[in-house]
C-alpha cells in the first residue's frame, strides 16, 4: 500500500498530526520535497515535538523514515533536529533513518540569499513573498541549475570539494551585489565537516531501499509539506514554496518514480490558516480572526508567525482536493470551533459582481470577496468525543455539510492534538 498524507489548502492544516496518528499502520514513513521552512507539530504521549525535517514517523520505534530526493536538507538544522529528539529519548539510528544520496543540501549561502531578498523586497517594494528566510527558494534554484550539493557527496567529499571553489566564487557574485560580506570556502568546507559527516551514515540510494521494501510487501506512507496552494505550478504563485507539494510528485520525490500510488488522503482544518503572504480571500481580521486564532493557538512552527485566519473555504478547499487528487479527507481541529454559537462558511467568492465556484488565477485573487453563509454551531466541549455517535447533531451536520459541498469523503475528524483525539466516521 502506498500512501500520500497530503495538504490541502495553504498548509499548517495538521498533516503532522496526522501522520503520527496514521504512521502506525504504516512499515515506512518518507518525506519527498521541501526543507525547514515549515513544521509539523506532533503532540502524544511521550510528549510535544517540532519536526522541520524529519519525516513525523520517527516518533514510532518501530518505523523506518526516510528522507527522500526531492528534499532540501539543511544538515546543521538535521542535526540539531536529531539532537532535540535524543535529548527527549527518541532513538535515530541508521536503521529508522535513511537520507536519499539526491537529496539536496542547503548551504549557509543560500540562507544568506534568501534574506538579502526579502529584505530587498521589503524596502524596494513593501511586499515580501513571505519567505521563511531558510533559503529554500534559492537553493532549489541551485538544485535545477545544476550547481548543488547533494548527500552523497558527503560520501566522497574530495570530489565535492573540488567543486566548492568554483561554486562559492559564483555565489559571491550575488553576495556582493546586494552589499554584503563574501562567503569563504574555509567556512562552507567548516560547514560541511561539521554537520555533513555526522550524516554520512544516513546517506544511501533511497530509491533501492524503497522498491525493495515496496516488493516485500511493505506498507509506504509519504509525508508531504506545506499544501496545494503553496504548489509551485498549481498554488498561489508567487507566494508559494519552489517545490512540488502535490500527491502525484510523491513517489518522484521519494525516490521511487516507477511506483503508483494507491491512495491519497488530504488534511484539512475544519476553518482556514495561512502563514506568509499572498491572497487569502475568506480571512478574517480584527476580534473576528484573534478569537479563532487564540482558540486553534495558529502560530506558525517553523517561525512562531501569527498565522491569517478565517472561515472554511469551500473554494480553495475543492480547488486543492482536485489537485491532490484525494480519495478521503482528514478533518482537523474540529474542537477550535467548539464555542461558536453559528459558524461561517465561504461557499463561493464574488468576482466583479458575479459569484463564482471555481478557484481563479491568482491575479484576479485579490478582487474576489467571500460569499458567506452560516450555520448552527454546537458550543460545547467536544474533545473527549471518540465515536462518531459521541458527536452533537451540529458537529455531524457541520461535517456532513462540508463533505457535500467539497465532494471528498471526510474519514477522520481530529478533536484535539493527543494521538487518540480523534473519531473515525467511516
Amino acid at each position: 500500500m502506498l500512501t500520500s498524507i497530503c495538504g490541502i489548502n495553504w498548509g499548517d492544516e495538521g498533516k503532522g498530526r496526522m501522520v503520527d496518528l496514521l504512521s502506525g499502520k504504516f512499515d515506512i514513513v518518507c518525506r519527498y520535497q521541501g526543507g525547514n521552512n515549515a513544521g509539523h507539530t506532533v503532540k502524544n504521549e511521550r510528549g510535544e515535538f517540532i519536526l522541520n525535517l524529519l519525516p513525523s514517523g520517527i516518533l514510532r520505534p518501530e518505523v523506518v523514515n526516510v528522507m527522500g530526493c526531492g528534499m532540501v536538507i539543511d544538515i546543521k538544522h538535521l542535526c540539531g533536529e536529531i539532537q532535540r529528539l535524543r535529548d527527549k529519548g527518541i532513538e535515530i539510528t541508521p536503521d529508522n533513518l535513511k537520507i536519499s544520496d539526491k537529496a539536496v543540501i542547503t548551504m549557509p549561502y543560500n540562507v544568506l540569499q534568501d534574506i538579502m531578498e526579502e529584505d530587498r523586497l521589503t524596502k524596494a517594494t513593501g511586499k515580501p513573498y513571505g519567505s521563511t528566510r531558510r533559503g529554500i527558494a534559492p537553493i532549489y534554484a541551485d538544485k535545477y541549475m545544476k550547481k548543488a550539493f547533494r548527500m552523497g557527496e558527503l560520501l566522497k567529499p574530495e570530489l565535492m570539494y573540488k567543486r566548492l571553489p568554483d561554486i562559492v566564487a559564483w555565489k559571491n557574485m550575488t553576495i556582493k551585489a546586494y552589499g554584503f560580506e563574501p562567503v569563504t570556502v574555509d567556512a562552507m568546507t567548516d560547514y560541511f565537516e561539521t554537520y555533513g559527516k555526522p550524516l554520512a551514515k544516513y546517506v544511501t540510494d533511497t530509491g533501492v531501499f524503497l522498491n525493495s521494501a515496496h516488493d516485500a510487501g511493505k506498507s509506504i506512507m509519504f509525508e508531504a509539506q506545506l499544501g496545494a496552494l503553496r504548489d509551485i505550478d498549481y498554488g498561489i504563485v508567487p507566494y508559494t514554496s519552489s517545490s512540488s507539494t502535490i500527491a502525484a510528485y510523491a513517489p518522484i520525490g521519494a525516490g521511487v518514480p516507477n511506483l503508483k500510488l494507491d491512495q491519497s488522503i488530504g488534511i484539512m482544518k475544519a476553518y482556514s490558516s495561512c502563514v506568509g503572504e499572498g491572497p487569502f480571500t475568506c480571512e478574517y481580521f480584527g476580534e473576528k480572526a484573534e478569537k479563532l486564532r487564540a482558540a486553534g493557538h495558529e502560530y506558525g512552527a517553523a517561525t512562531g508567525r501569527p498565522r491569517r485566519v478565517g472561515p472554511f473555504d469551500v473554494v480553495a478547499s475543492r480547488y486543492g482536493i482536485r489537485c491532490q487528487g484525494a480519495d478521503d479527507i482528514a478533518l482537523t481541529k474540529l474542537d477550535v470551533l467548539d464555542d461558536y454559537e453559528e459558524i461561517e462558511i465561504c461557499t463561493r467568492y464574488e468576482l466583479n459582481g458575479e459569484l463564482i465556484d471555481d478557484f481563479p488565477f491568482t491575479d484576479v485573487l485579490d478582487e474576489c470577496k467571500p460569499y458567506i453563509e452560516t450555520v448552527p454551531g454546537w458550543h460545547c466541549d467536544i474533545s473527549a468525543c471518540r465515536k462518531k455517535e459521541d458527536l452533537p447533531r451540529e458537529a455531524l451536520d457541520y461535517i456532513a455539510l462540508l463533505e457535500k459541498l467539497c465532494s471528498c469523503r471526510i474519514k477522520y475528524v481530529s478533536v484535539g492534538p493527543e494521538r487518540d483525539a480523534y473519531i473515525e466516521i467511516y
